[in-house]
């Protein structure tokens, strides 16, 4: 299938671009969705094509979607703040757009949605398999409309037989990541940064490359069709070894910690004043981050390993060291 044309959705994004990295490298013809205003250098450099394109925006699919055989979809409105019709525009509408678009080209051989383990249910996980129940309502607007997307996309899988393939990372790292670790960064760098409870629990820390090897092997088995994947490292680290981390690449000292009965009675008065507000920014201390810090998020990957041959090659320590030279400018790539 390497000399098929390959759409990706997202393609500025961490996970877009790394994909459309190995599928350049791996012999696929690809194209970009891109918006008018995205910064386009490191696509150009790969010599990829481009369609100029938003997913709230049904009329620029079908453009996009011409002579593709492969859909990887990756973008999505994401964020763990504000109404989820906002997040449902992207993730929910501008999805069906796209595959409605897919359908009537009628030429689709693949399609890898980048789904979420936040579509399980915000609680402890030891061990949760793809058998398990999908959460509906949802922590906030993000995990809510991820779900509510699989959930669409099952049904284009059994009227219109899309031949689609679900990934569900965790919390993905690495190279080009804009959004979390940087964050991190800003707040470890201005003494603000705080560890909820114990810091024991484990993260479902997810390497961009690991993800982007899931894709491509989601691409070429066969026996992947109509299947879902959880997709995670091999090593789950705890906050302790997560947040440590970083500190210790920035040299700063560790963070003290915060009662998470604390946290937890904080929580409401603060998001509720934030809303009063109509802060449009997340406030310093909400639901999902609470989950983020705190709940254990062990989720099995013994599917992908047995249906795809998944086999996570990068380690958290390897893995986070290179998304902390990037974010920090000591890797421009």
């Amino acid at each position: 299938m390497d000399s098929d044309r390959m759409l990706i959705t997202g393609a500025t994004g961490m996970v877009g671009a790394a994909v459309a990295r190995r599928a350049v490298e791996s012999g696929y013809r690809v194209r970009a969705l891109v918006r008018r205003t995205s910064d386009r250098s490191e696509l150009e450099r790969l010599g990829v094509e481009f369609a100029e394109g938003d997913m709230a925006t049904a009329e620029s699919m079908p453009a996009a979607v011409q002579d593709v055989d492969i859909v990887v979809h990756s973008a999505a409105h994401v964020g763990d703040w504000g109404p989820a019709e906002k997040y449902r525009a992207i993730n929910v509408v501008g999805l069906e757009h796209l595959l409605n678009a897919v359908e009537r080209e009628g030429k689709l051989k693949r399609w890898i949605q980048i789904s979420s383990l936040g579509v399980y249910p915000a609680r402890h996980h030891y061990g949760t398999d793809e058998t398990s129940p999908t959460d509906l309502e949802g922590l906030d607007g993000y995990t809510r409309t991820k779900a509510e997307a699989e959930v669409l996309l099952r049904r284009h899988m059994e009227e219109y037989k899309v031949p689609a393939v679900i990934l569900r990372p965790g919390f993905v790292y690495g190279p080009g990541d804009r959004h979390v670790v940087p964050r991190l960064i800003e707040r470890i760098e201005s003494g603000t940064m705080k560890i909820i409870g114990d810091g024991r629990n484990v993260l479902n820390n997810t390497y961009v490359g690991n993800l982007v090897d899931a894709i491509l092997l989601a691409i070429e088995k066969e026996g992947a069709v109509g299947e879902v994947f959880n997709i995670c490292d091999e090593r789950l680290v705890s906050r302790e070894e997560f947040i440590g981390t970083i500190c210790d690449y920035l040299g700063y000292p560790r963070p003290k910690h915060v009662p998470l009965w604390l946290a937890r009675t904080l929580v409401g008065p603060i998001e509720g004043l934030a809303r009063a507000r109509g802060k449009t920014e997340a406030p310093m201390l909400t639901r999902a981050r609470i989950k983020f810090m705190t709940v254990n998020l062990d989720f099995s990957i013994a599917k992908g390993k047995e249906m795809l041959g998944y086999q996570p090659r990068v380690d958290f320590q390897e893995g986070m060291r290179k998304a902390l030279d990037w974010a920090t400018r000591k890797d421009p790539a």
